[in-house]
């Protein structure tokens, strides 16, 4: 489902270049739940969005559902991430002033779908994720467990076949994250989707069927 050949990343600061990723190659098969680790500025974060479209590799290919993301333009990656990728924030991003229906139903009525298709997957979504009795409350009414829930439900408005999660459970007390593990991986047996997530947490990586670990940007080992 993605494959990484030889993937590099480097930012400019000020004079300096900085490396971010130094030759990253790996697969992610369809249907798996995998887990990237490693310690701060090992890349990870990076790697993950450039999985997700979010930034563009400086060198090397990477492949995403068979589908050369590097080489596509603007307007091709940003529909290709909108209906292929969800992608879950450690700080959510939800917006504060919408309700939780409000924050799951804004991708799909951007895009122009009927009101009945967005009411439809909108409850179903919730649903999903365990929250059709909290729809009519805004995030701050809701606890940080509740919030990341709101988050997965609006990251699955398209049905995406690809899942990324950055630190999904970085804001949550042990208790709460392992409830939204669970849910990655319910979503994950009963979807089929391919799920990655990037991790400081050995427990979060140990719900994965493989975890990456990445130092110094590059891989360091793997383990299933």
């Amino acid at each position: 489902m993605i494959r990484c050949i030889d993937v590099r990343k480097a930012y400019r600061q000020g004079e300096n270049e900085v490396v971010a990723l130094a030759g990253v190659s790996l697969d992610i098969p369809r249907g798996a739940f995998t887990a990237i680790m490693g310690p701060s500025g090992s890349g990870k974060s990076t790697l993950l969005h450039l999985m997700g479209g979010l930034d563009r590799p400086s060198g090397g290919e990477l492949l995403v559902d068979g589908r050369l993301i590097g080489q596509m333009a603007d307007d091709e990656v940003t529909l290709f991430r909108r209906t292929s990728i969800g992608f879950v924030f450690q700080f959510f991003n939800l917006l504060p002033t919408l309700t939780a229906w409000e924050n799951v139903t804004l991708p799909l009525v951007l895009d122009g779908r009927s009101k009945a298709e967005v009411d439809q997957r909108a409850a179903l979504l919730l649903e999903k994720v365990g929250l059709e009795k909290r729809q009519h409350h805004l995030p701050e009414e809701m606890s940080g467990g509740e919030i990341q829930r709101v988050a997965i439900a609006r990251a699955l408005a398209f049905n995406p076949p690809i899942l990324l999660a950055d630190e999904p459970t970085g804001n949550l007390d042990s208790k709460t994250g392992q409830s939204v593990l669970s849910l990655l991986r319910k979503i994950n047996q009963e979807n089929g989707s391919t799920v990655v997530i990037v991790t400081h947490s050995q427990e979060a990586a140990n719900c994965a069927d493989r975890t990456i670990y990445l130092r110094d940007g590059r891989v360091e080992r793997e383990s299933s």
